[in-house]
């Protein structure tokens, strides 16, 4: 019998770590055999960020992912990544959806919960414990590790003890990041043993270079059981390599029990199906001891590349990863996963591009206020006054947040149906529209086409340009030579010819001096345009055409970086939109104009 046992990632957070979470199930399918023979504890299939990016990139039902994954690998058991009160998405939920969409996953395939709350509040994971307990599933109770100088060895094993109480099957020392040292690893463990009698599970990222040796030194301690990645998507922002576990305990009291040589053979397969996702890869693929300071986990870092990215501002990463303590600190050090460390990473790329707090996301609003639980240490005292002025409330929340919750799935459920048109929906699609309800409706438009289709890039052609003194042009482009003339310089513009079909191209000159641009009030006569702080989706209006508004009032509600954003009026008048619920601006398109 194997002394520890290993979960496989491989077909969840190692490909959200990799390459932003976009496998398809049909890459996972062909190798699904193998998988459920090599003799896993269990495989990592389903939660974390898999369900928003099935629905809003894949056009991919991940009910449907599950239930083919578990039908196809059936001996395994089949675990997912649950938020505890937060479930899937980015808010808390009241308590009849969480029971819900427990019994639910459980009913389509999932077998091991793990279970954590982003601010380690045990409160919120309690509903979660009750329904996984309930449906006769097995309840992993996890802790977010962090350092911060409230994160301390006592403070771990008291949580521990509590997660004990409120029925906990086994515990997982959540690393998202690799922050979790060797020494500090053996050290962590060997107490958590000493204070509760439960399996112990090791989760830890290889981002920071030291994963090996922490699950090493974890399992040395007393550790039941660790996560691993196929080789071929381990490592980088992923997880340390399953082959190479197996062998550093081969022969050992610490044996897996795995045979290497099918491992082998799936890291062939997933190194041919990563080729394919090649558009997708995080540009972090060794070790980066800045995440040492910054504390951001494995899955963040290709958000915040991809956040800078759409802002034109990738070179700021470094500057954004400063920023990621300050902010850390500010909300009272919250461990950074999801929703924290989106919630802080975002809020990090605001502070860098428009000035620090000058914009704050809905979600850190609702984060400082209390809204989301305790925080591990008291917040910015100047910035929790200002959101509860903000959001009018005359306290922060102390008690469980659900508890201020109304039961909302038959709401939910009713809602759907007017937005379909339909006198009946399926329970599946009730728990997704509440977890996605801005995304959800799209996808259930385009569900009937199926998944979309990813290919591995080719080559890219490299244009060959050739100059001539006349100020003709030649650009070759796979083969074909297509010829290009400047015909005229006007002022302001200039007028192209590219193989005799004439191009007019208007340039606007504009000043990026300083971050604030983008969002810069442009002024028309005596009609102010109020312009789109960044890339996003209106998700609501506060007004209707014609209504008076002061200066700084909210006039619309768009998600941003994953984040909702309050845009405010820009001065006194009379509004006009020039948006509608739903479309898609970039930043600068103009929102409304205040006459």
């Amino acid at each position: 019998m194997a002394r520890v046992h290993i979960t496989d990632l491989t077909l969840r957070d190692a490909h959200q770590s990799l390459f932003a979470t976009r496998m398809l199930t049909a890459d996972m399918l062909p190798m699904a055999a193998q998988l459920d023979g090599a003799g896993f504890w269990s495989l990592e299939t389903w939660g974390g960020a898999t369900f928003d990016s099935c629905i809003r990139f894949l056009n991919e039902d991940p009910w449907e992912r599950i239930r083919k994954l578990k039908a196809a690998m059936p001996r395994t058991p089949m675990q997912m990544l649950l938020r505890g009160q937060n479930l899937l998405g980015y808010r808390h939920y009241a308590d009849d959806v969480v029971e819900a969409f427990v019994e639910l996953a459980a009913a389509n395939g999932v077998d091991v919960f793990r279970v954590f709350d982003a601010l380690n509040d045990v409160r919120n994971m309690q509903t979660s414990f009750k329904a996984v307990k309930k449906a006769g599933k097995h309840a992993q109770a996890t802790i977010s590790y962090a350092t911060s100088p409230v994160h301390t060895l006592e403070s771990y094993v008291a949580l521990a003890r509590e997660l004990k109480q409120i029925g906990a099957d086994s515990l997982c020392i959540k690393d998202m990041a690799g922050l979790l040292k060797p020494y500090a690893a053996y050290a962590l463990v060997k107490a958590l043993k000493k204070a509760v009698d439960l399996p112990i599970q090791i989760h830890s990222h290889a981002t920071t270079g030291m994963s090996v040796a922490t699950l090493v030194k974890a399992v040395e301690a007393g550790a039941d059981g660790i996560d691993t990645a196929i080789s071929s998507m381990a490592m980088g922002t992923s997880h340390s390599p399953t082959e190479t576990m197996v062998e550093i305990f081969a022969g050992t009291e610490y044996d897996t029990g795995l045979d290497i040589k099918p491992l082998v053979e799936m890291a062939a397969y997933f190194r041919d199906v990563r080729k394919k996702y090649k558009a997708f890869e995080s540009s972090f693929a060794g070790a980066d001891t800045r995440i040492l300071i910054a504390q951001v986990p494995g899955g963040m870092l290709s958000n915040l590349e991809s956040q800078l990215k759409e802002q034109n501002a990738l070179g700021k990463l470094d500057a954004v990863l400063e920023e990621i303590s300050i902010v850390q600190k500010d909300f009272g050090y919250p461990p950074l996963v999801t929703p924290t460390s989106q919630i802080v990473g975002t809020q990090a790329v605001l502070n860098v591009l428009f000035g620090r707090y000058t914009q704050l996301s809905n979600e850190s609003k609702n984060l400082l206020a209390g809204n989301y639980g305790l925080a591990p240490a008291k917040p910015n005292a100047d910035l929790v006054k200002r959101v509860l002025k903000e959001l009018n409330m005359p306290a922060m929340i102390t008690c469980r947040p659900a508890d201020l919750l109304t039961n909302e799935l038959d709401k939910i459920e009713e809602e759907l149906k007017q937005k379909l048109g339909v006198s009946s929906v399926a329970r599946e699609d009730v728990l997704t529209y509440a977890m996605f309800p801005q995304v959800a409706i799209g996808f259930f438009k385009t569900r009937p086409n199926g998944p979309v289709k990813i290919e591995a890039p080719a080559a890219a052609a490299s244009p060959v340009v050739a100059k001539s003194a006349s100020g003709h042009f030649a650009v070759t482009v796979d083969g074909v030579e297509h010829k290009v003339s400047r015909v005229a310089e006007p002022d302001g513009s200039v007028k192209l010819s590219v193989d005799g079909q004439p191009f007019h191209i208007r340039v606007k000159q504009v000043d990026s001096k300083t971050p604030d641009d983008a969002a810069a009030r442009v002024t028309t006569g005596t009609v102010q345009k109020v312009p789109a702080p960044m890339p996003g989706t209106i998700i609501s209006l506060t007004g209707t055409d014609g209504d008076q508004v002061d200066k700084d009032e909210q006039i619309c509600v768009m998600e941003a970086l994953k984040m909702q954003m309050t845009i405010l009026s820009t001065h006194a008048g009379r509004i006009t939109y020039r948006i509608k619920v739903g479309d898609v601006v970039k930043a600068g398109d103009t929102i409304a104009e205040i006459a």
